[in-house]
């Protein structure tokens, strides 16, 4: 049975921290595949600078091209909101029954694991690989369906981005290829 690590995020814009981990838990074998799975846009939230669902999803499509094991999912785009990490799994689960789901998360967003919807079941049915990122460490004790990963990071995010391209700066080197150039195409971060 294959496994897929399920990697959410906004992806406000996908950057070279998230496919490099995504390429290090594929090649390093902790999965087979790992989907990079858009979180749409929060309806009741202010917009801000996040980009509409589409031109996120097209800058993922861009970073996963060619890109071996990895693949875009953008389930949660067609799921009721708001949209919950098990419900999500849940309909992985049912659509693909040959496939073992697991999530990935950042160390980060481990800390506040438990106020999750239904953290406990996302440990037993799916299990949890967590990476580590600077700052925020995990207690090593042996928990079910808890593995941390000590992959190799970039210190890099996409709030830095957004920022670095609103004052011109070229982030060519920050972005998987094509994602600049569709950046700046289309005009997307620039302060008007």
């Amino acid at each position: 049975m294959e496994t897929v690590g399920v990697l959410g995020g906004s992806f406000n814009p996908v950057h070279i921290g998230h496919m490099m981990l995504a390429s290090y838990l594929t090649q390093w074998g902790y999965v087979d595949k790992v989907w990079l799975t858009l979180s749409p846009r929060n309806p009741l939230k202010e917009p801000g600078e996040l980009l509409p669902d589409m031109k996120r999803l097209a800058m993922l499509s861009i970073a996963a091209k060619g890109a071996p094991g990895i693949e875009i999912c953008d389930i949660e785009l067609s799921m009721p909101r708001p949209s919950y990490t098990i419900n999500t799994l849940d309909v992985l689960r049912e659509r693909y029954p040959n496939t073992k789901f697991k999530l990935i998360i950042g160390s980060d967003n481990w800390l506040t694991f438990e106020k999750w919807r239904e953290p406990h079941r996302i440990l037993d049915e799916y299990g949890v690989m967590v990476y580590l990122r600077p700052g925020y460490p995990v207690d090593k004790r042996h928990i079910d369906g808890l593995e941390v990963v000590e992959a190799p990071m970039a210190f890099v995010s996409s709030t830095f981005i957004r920022q670095a391209i609103a004052k011109g700066r070229n982030m060519s080197y920050f972005l998987p290829a094509g994602v600049y150039k569709y950046i700046i195409d289309n005009k997307l971060y620039r302060t008007k």
